[in-house]
Formats: C-alpha cells, sequence, structure tokens
C-alpha cells in the first residue's frame, strides 16, 4: 500500500492537472495561475510547489489530452466494416467533440510558442492513432480482405476522410451534426474508403 502522504501528493497534482486542462480548454494559455489553483482546490503556492512554470503545467495538461485522444481498435474482427466503423466513430468523437476541439484551438494558437509540444502532442495522440489503424489496415490486407497496398498510407488517407471539412465546420461554427446525420457520414466514408481498397478490383 502507498503512503498515505505520497498518496495525497499524488491527488494534489493530479487535481492540479485536471483543473488546469479544463481552464487551458476553456480560456487558452491566458488562463491564470490564480484561476487553475482555485479549480484545483489548493494554494497558488501549492501549485508552483508541483510545477514551477505555467509552461511546465501546460505542457503537463497537452500530454493528458493527447493520450486522451488515441483511438484503439479494441474489439476488432474479421469483419473490416464493422471495426471501421467503430474506429470512425470513436474518432470523430474525440477530435470533433467539444474537448479535441478546445484543445486544438488552445493548441495551435501556442505553437510557435510551444514547437516541441506541439510535435510531442502529435507524437502521442494522432501519431499514435495513425499507426495502430495502420496495423489494423496491414493485416486485413495480408489476409485478402483489403487491397494489397502501403497500410500507412491507407490509415492516413481514412483519416483524413474522417476528420475532412466537418474538422473546419465544427471550428467554425461549433455545431456538431445531428446524429442520425453523423452516423450516416461515418458509414459513408467507411463504405467509399472500403470501395478503393477492395480486394476484388
Amino acid at each position: 500500500m502507498s503512503n498515505p502522504a505520497e498518496a495525497a501528493v499524488a491527488d494534489t497534482r493530479n487535481r492540479l492537472i485536471q483543473a488546469a486542462r479544463v481552464a487551458f480548454m476553456e480560456e487558452g494559455y491566458r488562463a491564470s495561475v490564480d484561476g487553475i489553483a482555485a479549480r484545483a482546490g489548493v494554494a497558488k503556492q501549492t501549485l508552483y510547489n508541483h510545477f514551477p512554470s505555467k509552461d511546465e503545467l501546460f505542457s503537463e495538461s497537452v500530454g493528458l489530452v493527447s493520450a486522451a485522444i488515441v483511438v484503439t481498435l479494441d474489439g476488432q474482427t474479421d469483419d473490416v466494416r464493422a471495426t471501421l466503423l467503430r474506429f470512425g466513430a470513436a474518432f470523430r468523437q474525440k477530435v470533433l467533440g467539444d474537448e479535441g476541439l478546445a484543445m486544438f484551438r488552445t493548441l495551435m494558437a501556442e505553437t510557435a510558442r510551444f514547437p516541441t509540444l506541439a510535435l510531442a502532442f502529435f507524437a502521442k495522440g494522432p501519431e499514435q492513432t495513425a499507426a495502430r489503424l495502420a496495423d489494423f489496415l496491414g493485416s486485413a490486407m495480408a489476409a485478402g480482405r483489403l487491397r494489397q497496398d502501403d497500410p500507412r498510407f491507407a490509415a492516413e488517407m481514412l483519416v483524413g476522410m474522417l476528420n475532412n471539412i466537418d474538422h473546419f465546420r465544427r471550428l467554425s461554427s461549433n455545431t456538431p451534426l445531428p446524429e442520425a446525420l453523423e452516423e450516416s457520414r461515418i458509414g459513408q466514408i467507411v463504405d467509399c474508403f472500403l470501395r478503393a481498397y477492395d480486394p476484388n478490383h
């Protein structure tokens, strides 16, 4: 069992990161340290005991979000279409959802200030998602369920199709598609992708 004091320190640190994540998504990098400490229910000095600078707290928050947007292919089966439909729904929910869009806006606004952080976000989030999708598609190609091609290219193309103009539409209007239309859109995208990789053509 962990030491109670160590557990308390870990709990405080986690509350600070979670509070910072929400604050940065709502207010951008301009979110105040005082406000973040208040959200976490701690004194400002306690925040600085855990994070010597606001930059470090921002980095921790971005790392948390980048890990959260990684989309896995859990429950995959030999039914490629069913697996890709589940993947598409999960991907769009995370990337086009309120939290994903908020962090995208915040990070893009601070890319010039934190160039290495933006690269780390890509490596921990979008890159991991594309790599896992490429592994699945490569296996499907090897089994003859998809046309042979570069699985990484195929993965990036599908991710691009799933993101498409809807990402800009959400960023501009902040209005999600109705649920029925969202489900239909994912099905259309996946079916278009599968036609392109039909092993019989």
